[in-house]
């Protein structure tokens, strides 16, 4: 094909998406010759689309909310975290034709967490805030790690039990509602909801935590989440966001296309940058 190999992130809402910005910082840095659009893709649009963009050269794509399961579908074969999670966030044409399905978010948020952070999972309590489709995309490779215990609370108590048994051949994890959580002192919390979004705080025992506890939301802003607020409050020191995670998900994409590892740390700091620009 000539010309600069063609990339693309679809879903819906898609006009705040910052992967075409992460995507062609890691281009400019590794000297790769790829184009990297976006594209507002409805769930009725999807396949249609997805079809037409791979027909035309498309080597690869992003997909996000609402359409990581469909996705799923769509691959021809899906990577074993990919089938953990049940959704697709990466799509890539392999040189046969085939598209392979796989998903990022649960590698990124583990290397923003262990790498940028520098903060640990192995032998920790690890409480993890909401069961919807970003903490399934996300448990199998936190619980790589190892941790001690995953317990996962949910406002639907069922749906963070449900959740549970669906890994618990991987290691410690339970489920439970918000206000049942067990007692004990976790050592890193990690917000999975909504909540952040909405500028609500969890209903969280603070004698759950300790000033060493590290509290991480899976949702940013240009400045600190709710979520982190409230954990700040609390007196946690050790506080981080989810644009890190993004930026590391997007890494890991970018890899499987393009067998090259950007570095990602001036990536966030250029979006950290500009977003505080906004403010």
């Amino acid at each position: 094909m000539f010309g600069p190999h063609l990339y693309a992130v679809f879903g819906s809402p898609i006009v705040h998406s910052k992967s075409p910005e992460v995507h062609r910082a890691f281009a400019r840095q590794t000297e790769q010759d790829m184009m990297y659009t976006k594209q507002e893709v409805t769930p009725e649009e999807f396949k249609e689309t997805v079809d037409d963009f791979f027909e035309l050269g498309g080597m690869g794509l992003n997909i996000t909310l609402p359409l990581k399961e469909l996705a799923y579908q769509y691959a021809d074969k899906v990577s074993l975290r990919a089938k953990l999670a049940k959704a697709v966030n990466t799509l890539i044409r392999d040189k046969n034709g085939s598209i392979l399905g796989d998903n990022t978010d649960g590698i990124g948020i583990v290397r923003d967490i262990t790498i940028n952070q520098r903060w640990h999972l192995k032998s920790q309590r690890v409480l993890i805030l909401g069961a919807g489709g970003a903490v399934r995309g996300v448990l199998g490779p936190i619980l790589d790690e190892e941790p001690k215990s995953i317990v996962i609370a949910n406002r639907t108590a069922s749906k963070a039990v449900d959740l549970a048994k669906s890994f618990e051949g991987m290691g410690d994890v339970s489920g439970c509602g918000l206000n049942s959580i067990p007692p004990g002192v976790f050592d890193v919390i990690i917000n999975g909801t909504s909540m952040s979004l909405q500028g609500a705080a969890p209903p969280l025992n603070p004698a759950q935590m300790t000033a060493q506890t590290c509290a991480y939301d899976m949702a940013y802003g240009s400045g600190p989440t709710a979520f982190l607020q409230w954990a700040e409050s609390q007196g946690l020191v050790a506080l981080a966001d989810g644009l890190g995670m993004l930026v590391e998900q997007a890494a890991e994409s970018f890899y499987l296309w393009r067998r090259v590892r950007p570095k990602t740390a001036p990536v966030i700091q250029m979006l950290r940058e500009g977003m505080r620009r906004e403010i």
